[in-house]
């Protein structure tokens, strides 16, 4: 066995391998290790483009999940082509890596000027409103347009909500701006507290499920413009927000039409996501920095309301909303934030003609948190996901100056905008939410006084159409291409700021509603000689229903309130109504004989 293995010249096997390896020239292992290297990088990078051109650069297809009797998608989203076809990502950025990076390094914006707003709103915080007017791309630039938007103005206004540690100046936010506003729709674009180079001056901090700050700006928008149809969409974070905010408002919402772009739809599932692999954990990472920057950005503020060492020594975004988030909104865990403040809990409820749109690829949100089920139940959604895109990139065409993402939008407004289906605001007669409203939405709130003391400042007060007046710190201007802002009596006069960036029918007649708690029409059976009965109790039903619908409780504890309060007017009403049959019965002569 021994001399098998050795050779005629007393060589073993081993070294006469190692002869042979020796006898192939280096520049084939070199051709082999860049071939493993590159296998192993598309396999981390997640490429994508030996596939596409397999499938001859067709790109691929576009898939939609709807109810099947949903009057959205039948008359409004099966008008928008980009919805029926297929999407092929440029091919330098096969890789929704790639893609996410190139969209936060440049993505290729197009270049207009804003105009700013400055909104206060209740509890002291300031809001940047940048606008962009369908008029400001008419002229040669903004400064030299001199048009305004009136108070019976009919052209759709779109707010944009952007994403994480993102303001009006991220490149996929001017992507959609600019091309609303080339379609003859106002825009603008709401930023968070904090961004758009704007101070913290409040106790009060933006998050994913902080939706008081859009309810104002909606309401304000919506008396200041009530005849302009009013649309928004949401992109990451702020998709997030206005989901909740929709599922939140119900059918009271004044807006009218939406997009939700790449959502994470469940905080708690995304946060396990983005920790699970070693490239999601370099995003992770990567936030974090941002939002440690964003809290260095107010630190005077944020030092004073929570640990500031611990906010800064913050690796992660969990990190960061243990020390920082949960602090300052008062919640008591992370998992409770992300599991009160996920918008997949208030899809259900969302009343509103809806555009979903995601990528299953997508780097920091992903498709394992998709409602898929909640999404098709509702007939007033319509999810649309394609195969890769990357988060917010989507870019097409081989230069990439385009977001796929932005053309079904604007298809898919304009299109709901020329339609019957717009949503139809509904008197709100108690402020209520959904059962899993987050307790960041309630009052009250923490401020600290000069003398060191701590005071609770309560969000109570008349209803928001009736004190908006009171809220409203300025409107618009456009004077000399100038937005002045005119403030109250109580905030004094502000000098409007206008600065540019670079880069880019009616009523519902079947919207279809969800309806909060156990709702049912309980028909009940019609006995001989009771219709009397029957209209005298009409009344109790239709408190009932009305309660049910308001208020959102079970139909059978409603039920039960309405017999015991007003079964002694039943027993009187049937004591007048069968007493000929009693004084008749063998029970009445009996007691007579007695």
């Amino acid at each position: 066995m021994e001399a098998a293995a050795v050779s005629s010249d007393g060589e073993s096997a081993g070294e006469l391998l190692l002869r042979a390896a020796a006898l192939v020239p280096w520049t084939r292992y070199a051709l082999a290790a860049l071939a493993l290297a590159a296998a192993l990088l598309y396999r981390f990078l997640e490429l994508h483009f030996l596939g596409d051109l397999l499938r001859g650069l067709r790109g691929g297809r576009v898939a939609l999940t709807f109810h099947p009797e949903s009057q959205v998608y039948h008359r409004v989203a099966s008008k928008c082509r980009s919805l029926h076809s297929r999407y092929l990502a440029t091919p330098w950025l096969a890789s929704p890596h790639l893609q996410t990076l190139f969209l936060s390094i440049s993505g290729r914006p197009p270049s207009f000027t804003y105009r700013r707003q400055l909104y206060t709103v209740r509890d002291g915080g300031t809001i940047a409103l940048d606008w962009l007017l369908a008029s400001d791309l008419e002229a040669a630039d903004a400064d030299s347009c001199d048009e305004s938007i009136s108070k019976d103005d009919l052209t759709p206004l779109l707010v944009v909500i952007p994403g994480l540690t993102s303001d009006s100046s991220a490149a996929y936010v001017k992507h959609l701006v600019f091309s609303m506003a080339s379609k003859g729709w106002n825009v603008v674009v709401s930023n968070h507290r904090g961004l758009g180079g704007i101070s913290i001056t409040s106790d009060c901090f933006y998050n994913a499920g902080w939706t008081e700050d859009m309810r104002e700006v909606v309401n304000f928008l919506h008396q200041e413009y009530p005849e302009a149809p009013l649309f928004t969409v949401g992109t990451s974070i702020g998709a997030n927000i206005v989901v909740k905010y929709l599922g939140e408002e119900g059918e009271s919402t004044p807006v009218v039409g939406a997009a939700s772009i790449c959502s994470p739809w469940d905080l708690l599932v995304t946060n396990r996501f983005i920790s699970r692999k070693l490239v999601q954990r370099c995003y992770d990472r990567a936030l974090a920095i941002g939002l440690k920057g964003y809290a260095k950005l107010h630190q005077p503020v944020l030092a004073r309301l929570a640990n500031w060492e611990a906010i800064t020594s913050s690796s992660s975004i969990r990190e960061f909303d243990r020390h920082a988030t949960c602090v300052v909104a008062k919640y008591e865990t992370v998992d409770t934030f992300y599991r009160k403040c996920s918008s997949a809990n208030y899809i259900g409820n969302v009343s509103v003609p809806l555009l979903c749109i995601s990528a299953l690829d997508d780097p920091l949100c992903t498709r394992e948190a998709i409602p898929w089920d909640e999404c098709r139940a509702n007939k007033n959604v319509v999810l649309a996901t394609t195969p890769n895109g990357g988060h917010l990139a989507f870019f097409e065409g081989l230069t990439a100056r385009r977001l796929w993402w932005v053309r079904p939008v604007s298809e898919f407004l304009c299109a709901l905008h020329d339609s019957s289906y717009m949503h139809r605001q509904k008197a709100q007669e108690h402020g209520l939410h959904s059962p899993l409203e987050s307790s960041i939405d309630k009052s009250p709130y923490v401020n600290f006084m000069e003398d060191g003391m701590v005071a609770a400042v309560t969000n109570d007060g008349p209803d928001n159409n009736d004190s908006l007046h009171n809220q409203i710190v300025g409107e618009i201007e456009l004077s000399d291409g100038m937005v002045a802002i005119q403030q109250n009596e109580r905030t004094g006069e502000i000098q409007n700021e206008s600065y540019s960036g670079m880069g880019d029918k009616k009523n519902s007649e079947e919207n279809v509603t969800s309806v909060q708690g156990h709702e049912g029409n309980h028909r009940q059976r019609e006995e001989p000689y009771a219709n009397n009965i029957g209209d005298a109790i009409a009344p109790v039903r239709r408190s009932i229903n009305q309660l049910t619908r308001s208020q959102g409780k079970s139909v059978w504890l409603l039920a039960y309130i309405a017999v015991v309060t007003s079964w002694p007017l039943l027993g009187t009403l049937g004591f007048f109504l069968f007493r000929k049959r009693f004084s008749n019965s063998l029970l009445a002569k009996k007691l007579k004989k007695l």
